[in-house]
């Protein structure tokens, strides 16, 4: 049955909605009244022969699926929870040597292995070269004497360069990288006019060029997390396709959301002109921790129900698909006081915008809270008097929240 509390057709994946706008008030209603809610999909239209998904929306239930994959599979149908309704099946199933879309014995195994990259050292030693690029991409877009979109000139750029820095990728081919994941991530946005089919030949292309960086460093070790991830001698590295899936992964888990966490931050400082003002005086710690929460890059992800299982009341049939929607636990006010506040002295702070804890918890999380730090930092610094010149223009997406671009000025 269709959720009494929510208007006939309305569905949470739709890509226009998210276009328009998060729909904090129709959490805030299921949250209240039906916070595991049945929301029917006409077939196919996600690219699931099915007939729709179960909307989560309080904290505790999402942390509780996120924790469970024994109950609830990201890898029987991913964890992408809408799909362009022309897809395949095969092409979904394709999907599933992304780390993402794993479950356990599997996904601990890669886990293991790849999270040798994002080790408190690995990321120590990234943070001055880091900290030299975000100076010098302020410093860059301080140069424009109108108004420039913050999203190119400053947010994308810093989150590029760290995966790059990561992996070793030459300065001359970065470029080539983001094009790339901007188009695996774009075709539901008419504007783009990115097909399914770019978006696919550019996850080739990704996957591709990670393959051959992995044959170089087999072929020639160097002192780089490349080497150590696919050229030991030991056993427990990966092969060339297990690095090029986890390569296409880092395009857009470290970049896209990334970008629009530091998007959305701008956004939320020029909109909350106190809090702006307390940041370029305090710089509080807590600052990134509270921008993650307040902008909630991935809106939701997708678990598959492995058994018949009751959550929040509701009894869930084994294959039913579940979308856990992060950006409703953010506003849980059963966590968080006043959670449509933005504060960045929150502490404590347990939000979602990093996963739901468990296997899938974000493995560059301390690389993003790094980034976030370090861009902030240098822009207080260097344009201080930034203004909003015009409104965000949304990204249609089904299940990120992003923003395309962001206008604004330094005088």
């Amino acid at each position: 049955m269709p959720c009494p509390a929510l208007p006939d057709g309305f569905d949470f994946t739709d890509p226009d909605l998210l276009h328009q706008r998060v729909p904090l008030p129709e959490f805030a209603e299921l949250r209240r009244v039906e916070p595991v809610c049945w929301v029917p999909q006409r077939a196919n239209v996600a690219g699931f022969q099915d007939e729709g998904y179960w909307a989560v929306t309080r904290h505790a239930d999402v942390k509780y699926v996120s924790t469970h994959p024994e109950l609830f599979s990201s890898y029987l149908n991913t964890a992408i929870i809408r799909f362009n309704e022309h897809i395949d099946r095969d092409s979904i199933d394709a999907q599933r040597f992304i780390l993402l879309n794993m479950d356990p014995p599997e996904h601990t195994r890669v886990r293991q292995i790849v999270q040798r990259g994002f080790t408190p050292r690995a990321i120590r030693a990234l943070e001055e070269r880091l900290r030299a690029r975000a100076l010098a991409i302020v410093a860059n877009a301080r140069t424009h004497t109108g108004p420039f979109d913050f999203v190119t000139q400053v947010a994308c750029e810093l989150p590029l360069q760290a995966i790059a820095e990561l992996m070793g990728v030459p300065q001359e081919d970065r470029d080539k990288i983001f094009d790339w994941s901007n188009k695996m991530i774009a075709y539901d946005d008419p504007e783009y006019a990115i097909t399914e089919e770019v978006g696919a030949e550019s996850a080739t292309e990704i996957i591709a060029y990670a393959m051959n960086m992995a044959a170089d460093r087999k072929r020639c070790p160097a002192h780089d997390i490349v080497t150590q991830l696919v050229a030991a001698e030991n056993e427990g590295n990966l092969n060339s396709d297990e690095f090029g899936f986890f390569v296409l992964m880092l395009a857009v888990a470290g970049n896209e959301t990334t970008r629009n966490a530091i998007t959305h931050g701008m956004h939320a400082f020029l909109t909350h002109p106190e809090q702006w003002e307390l940041y370029k005086r305090d710089r509080p710690s807590t600052t990134a921790e509270e921008i993650v929460r307040w902008a909630t890059p991935v809106a939701a992800f997708q678990r598959t129900a492995t058994q018949d299982t009751e959550l929040g009341g509701k009894r869930i049939r084994k294959g039913d698909r579940v979308g856990l929607f992060y950006a409703s636990a953010n506003h849980d006010p059963e966590v968080f006081d006043e959670p449509d506040d933005f504060d960045i002295t929150r502490d404590p702070n347990p939000h979602l915008g990093f996963g739901g804890g468990g296997p899938h918890y974000c493995l560059g999380k301390s690389l993003a809270v790094l980034e976030i730090d370090l861009i902030f930092n240098a822009i207080a610094g260097a344009m201080p008097g930034l203004r909003l010149v015009d409104d965000p223009r949304r990204l249609r997406s089904a299940w990120i929240n992003g923003v395309k671009e962001l206008r604004v000025s330094t005088g």
